[in-house]
């Protein structure tokens, strides 16, 4: 038995080197998923875009969500039943051009759902496209995913809303070939090859036309293995970005002097359509930091764009750098979802090993899954050939195409020196020309509309009050907006009216005419009615006055002046409910009842 005793102890010894902390080498486990070797969480590998397809959609359903609620909050006073410009009267109008028929030319002419709605309700037809558009934009950008489907309902709502928005959801630019003119009981359309129209409004119509094909047909799935992010739609958004960016900085270098000469930035903070609060402190930087922004600018604008075509890690820079400039533009003026939306293309040019930090990591989160992904696919897993992806590669391939072709009369206004900006060639506006701020207003010029209750509107001790609007300029001590991206629709358009006449903008005379009858639709749309609770005002006028900013620490900003302001003169005389019924009358828009 005692011979046995040292084979029976021998296990005791392995046990007596555990206890004191020395223990033999163990066998190896392999590493979990999503983990290296080491046992380290894994990096995703570059040149897969299944994560940036997610925040693609996310970014670009945030902007539509903006938009629609622009729109919910805005169309019916602007362009509804008893809106400025009510669209009722424009489509009619459409129609009658095209021998009054409802025809593939009047649709193709302005493509709009509408067409086939009830127009004796459009305030409704309104809202639902507007609601729908909020309800799909949401679920989006809640989830993060989207199938065709629903990102072509929101490209073709917006789209309708835009082909009737008229001026609204134009650059305020008169010329419009495509915008209604009237003349006293007439209509007429001119019917052009140039559509023009605000510069977010046709960016956004495009990037959502490539928003349709970032996703599968009918799965909804944050990664939809079946459908790998299309290469060619994200090329799409790399030209887009690069048109939008170098379409900007060559119209500056062929547009104003100040562009030229550096000096454009000592204007641009005082005169742009709504500043900011932040906007008033930088117009009074110095004149250095002022050159040294327009140079930025003009390396932002015309050599970084080149970036997009040099390589991963150029491309890299060139998204990171757009972006950026994107977020100072968004901190120093509100100019509405424009710089969100252009952010949305800047998107394309990272890979999940770049966006990767924004997803958490953790068994089964997004990015785990996609490291399995690019584990199988490095182990030559590929997904079958089915017919369905062949038909998918070969829809890519026909979009590609399309890009192609729209783009030639695009590229050949970039090279051209007298190039158009925020335009399109095409009615549903798939590719665009883009820029902004050619040129740069020197003096900021303001319509500001009052009222009063004196029977006699030339009586010296008439007293005239001021209506006060949401955001643009008018009380000299009120703090400016900070909004973006949110946009109020007339706020902008009465900055070009300011620098035009009255009667390149007759939709004023209507708003006069409602502001007459204390019409509640439209004081919606403003900030202040000093006619409220009371009865509404006689004479309605606009003036003319010329608004600079204050200088921090002087005398005006002391007594809590932002702005100070001269008088110019007469922007339209005053005018009564009655001198406005042949007007209203004339150009077929609803009479407003005074409440």
């Amino acid at each position: 038995m005692r011979s046995d005793g040292p084979a029976m102890a021998a296990p005791e010894d392995p046990l007596r080197k555990r206890k004191a902390g020395v223990v033999g080498p163990a066998p190896e486990s392999p590493p979990g998923p999503g983990r290296d070797p080491a046992g380290c969480p894994a990096r995703l590998r570059a040149g897969t875009f299944w994560l940036t397809r997610i925040v693609l959609l996310k970014a670009l359903a945030f902007v539509y969500f903006v938009a629609f609620l622009v729109a919910f909050h805005q169309n019916k006073q602007l362009i509804g039943d008893t809106g400025l410009l009510p669209c009722r009267v424009y489509l009619r109008s459409v129609q009658q051009h095209f021998r009054g028929q409802v025809s593939w030319e009047t649709v193709s002419y302005a493509p709009t759902v509408l067409w086939l709605l009830d127009w004796s309700h459009m305030d409704f037809n309104l809202d639902a496209l507007a609601l729908l558009g909020l309800g799909i934009s949401s679920f989006i950008l809640v989830s993060g995913c989207a199938n065709m489907v629903l990102m072509a309902a929101l490209w073709v709502l917006y789209m309708s809303l835009v082909n009737v928005g008229q001026i609204w959801y134009s650059f305020g630019d008169r010329a419009c070939p495509w915008a209604a003119r009237r003349t006293p009981g007439t209509m007429s359309i001119s019917v052009g090859k140039l559509l023009r129209a605000v510069g977010w409004e046709s960016q956004l119509l495009e990037t959502g036309f490539l928003g349709i094909f970032l996703c599968p047909l009918w799965t909804l799935s944050p990664l939809p293995r079946g459908t790998p992010t299309s290469r060619i739609v994200l090329w799409g958004y790399r030209w887009l970005i690069f048109r939008i960016m170098l379409g900007a900085g060559l119209i500056k270098i062929r547009g104003d002097q100040c562009w030229r000469d550096l000096t454009c930035m000592d204007f641009h903070y005082e005169t742009q359509p709504v500043p900011n609060p932040v906007a008033y402190f930088l117009h009074h930087s110095p004149w250095w930091f002022h050159r040294f922004e327009t140079l930025s600018n003009h390396f932002l604008e015309l050599v970084v764009p080149f970036f997009v075509f040099l390589g991963r890690q150029m491309c890299i820079l060139h998204g990171a750098l757009q972006i950026l400039f994107q977020m100072v533009l968004i901190i120093s003026g509100n100019l509405s979802f424009l710089n969100w939306l252009t952010i949305v293309p800047s998107l394309a040019c990272f890979d999940d090993a770049t966006l990767g930090f924004l997803f958490p990591s953790g068994p089964g989160c997004l990015k785990d899954q996609v490291l399995r992904m690019q584990e199988e696919e490095a182990r030559g897993a590929r997904a079958p050939r089915t017919h369905g992806s062949v038909a998918r590669h070969t829809v890519n391939l026909a979009l590609g195409v399309l890009v192609a072709w729209l783009s030639v009369p695009v590229v050949l206004n970039l090279l051209s020196p007298r190039q158009v900006m925020n335009s399109s060639f095409n009615p549903l506006r798939i590719v665009n020309t883009y820029g902004a701020f050619g040129s740069i207003t020197k003096e900021r010029t303001e319509v500001i509309l009052q009222g009063t209750a004196s029977p006699n509107a030339s009586a010296p001790d008439a007293k005239w009050e001021d209506y006060e609007f949401k955001c643009k300029p008018g009380d000299l001590k009120r703090r400016p907006c900070l909004i973006s991206p949110y946009h109020h629709r007339l706020d902008w358009l009465m900055w070009f009216a300011a620098f035009q006449t009255y009667e390149h903008n007759e939709w004023i005379i209507h708003l006069a005419g409602k502001l007459l009858a204390n019409d509640a639709q439209a004081l919606s749309l403003l900030a202040l009615n000093p006619f409220a609770g009371r009865a509404p005002p006689r004479w309605v006028r606009g003036e003319h006055y010329r608004y600079k900013f204050s200088r921090p620490g002087g005398t005006h900003a002391a007594e809590g002046k932002w702005w100070i302001r001269k008088r110019l003169g007469p922007y339209f005389p005053p005018l009564s409910f009655q001198d406005l019924k042949g007007y209203f009358r004339s150009r077929e828009w609803p009479y407003p009842k005074p409440e």
